[in-house]
């Protein structure tokens, strides 16, 4: 136990040296030193109300945590110290029988007062206060009784404060034990309050509860990053209030946004510095109003999430939007990109990939053909003959509107799910 504990009690009762005995004269020594021993804790026993009462006192004068637990529950705390010390003096009648009991009594105060989040050096204290009281008890009654006993009380004082240890020891492992329940089950509560929200679980009941246990507004504007790869942790900016949650195979961050005015810029911020590990994927979904609403903010962030590039980077859904079309109905895409581009399955592979990627060029440069010549290091007319050649392969003109949008559509979900 800590020595600083130690000396705040013995050096108030202080147990003076005891000269050594012969060895024929010890047994006999021993039996009387119990025989006082036991009468005067048989006295102790019919003064354990006044005995308890003034141990309250000490604790309210002297422990400032205990202050504040005796004007909330003094009853049950006046009982707790009875309980105590009762088992403390009986303990020196019957040191045997009673040991069991009186461990399973310090344990459970360690228990309560953990739970209650008294502080384990107040707690501590506390029994070394009772076995000081204890032990003053005794020196008391047998000097004004029978002063001639006091050298052989003083020859059982090692014993007394022995078992003072030995249940501050007790005391300590009970208090640490459940400390660490009390840490797993505030854990596993976050952790099941975490996924609940996510995962869409949670009754609307549950959400005000799960905001003050996270630690987050109820009502805040927010926005989910969904994160995909080895070792997918991204730097976020610092100051960013967030709330991680791993699900099958994906990383989700939870991430505070300020109103709804500043949410999308704040959103594309949030892109362009997000710092991922090489091929990393980050979807980033669209803002969402309220914690209840953060399964709709998971899912947007998923369909953001496969609208990312196998390689690696960062997709705001927001600014993919026909590519979260894409992927959010890969059947209807593929079927799509089969009506549009199924004609050019009977060309040369090389030749098929030179086309759609002479049109995927022209399609990211605005329609310009100078420009998506200057990317392919070709020029611009090459550009328009290839452009020729795919629509008479396909039968689709790249002036007119509703052409061009199954075009890009094709074109992402080529790109998105494979040939």
């Amino acid at each position: 136990m800590p020595p600083v504990l130690r000396s705040r009690v013995r050096t108030l009762y202080e147990v003076p040296a005891v000269a050594p005995l012969a060895r024929g004269s010890r047994s006999l020594l021993d039996a009387e030193a119990v025989a006082v021993l036991h009468r005067a804790a048989r006295i102790l026993l019919d003064d354990l109300p006044a005995m308890t009462d003034r141990l309250v006192a000490a604790l309210r004068e002297q422990e400032p945590a205990y202050r504040a637990a005796i004007a909330s529950h003094p009853a049950e705390v006046w009982q707790e110290v009875q309980r105590s010390l009762r088992h403390s003096v009986v303990s020196l009648l019957e040191p045997r029988e009673t040991r069991e009991a009186a461990h399973r009594t310090s344990a459970q105060i360690a228990e309560l007062r953990a739970e209650r989040g008294l502080p384990l050096d107040a707690l501590l204290h506390a029994f070394r206060l009772g076995g000081a009281m204890v032990w003053q008890g005794l020196v008391e009654e047998t000097s004004r009784d029978s002063p001639e006993d006091m050298r052989l009380l003083i020859h059982v004082a090692t014993d007394v404060w022995n078992f003072v240890d030995e249940h501050c020891g007790v005391v300590a492992e009970a208090y640490r034990r459940t400390e660490r329940r009390m840490a797993w089950q505030h854990e596993n509560r976050l952790r099941l309050l975490t996924a609940g929200l996510f995962d869409g679980s949670a009754r609307l009941t549950d959400v005000p509860d799960a905001a003050d246990a996270l630690g987050l507004p109820q009502e805040g504007w927010y926005a989910v990053i969904a994160l995909a790869g080895d070792d997918a942790r991204p730097r976020l900016p610092a100051g960013t209030r967030t709330l991680r949650h791993s699900g099958s195979g994906t990383q989700y961050v939870l991430v505070l946004l300020g109103d709804a005015e500043s949410a999308p810029a704040e959103l594309a911020a949030l892109a362009a510095t997000l710092a991922l590990p090489p091929g990393a994927r980050a979807g980033i979904g669209s803002p969402v109003e309220g914690l209840a609403a953060v399964p709709e903010a998971r899912r947007l962030a998923d369909t953001a999430l496969r609208a990312c590039p196998r390689s690696g980077g960062t997709v705001l859904l927001d600014e993919r939007l026909p590519d979260a079309l894409v992927v959010s109905s890969p059947e209807l895409a593929e079927a799509l990109a089969e009506r549009v581009l199924g004609p050019l399955r009977a060309l040369d592979p090389a030749d098929r990939d030179l086309l759609l990627d002479t049109l995927t060029v022209w399609l990211e440069t605005d329609g310009s053909a100078p420009r998506a010549g200057a990317r392919l290091y070709c020029h611009r007319n090459t550009v328009l003959n290839r452009l020729r050649r795919f629509e008479q392969l396909t039968g689709r003109s790249l002036t007119r509107v509703g052409d061009m949008v199954e075009v890009a559509l094709a074109l992402g979900a080529r790109r998105l799910l494979g040939d």
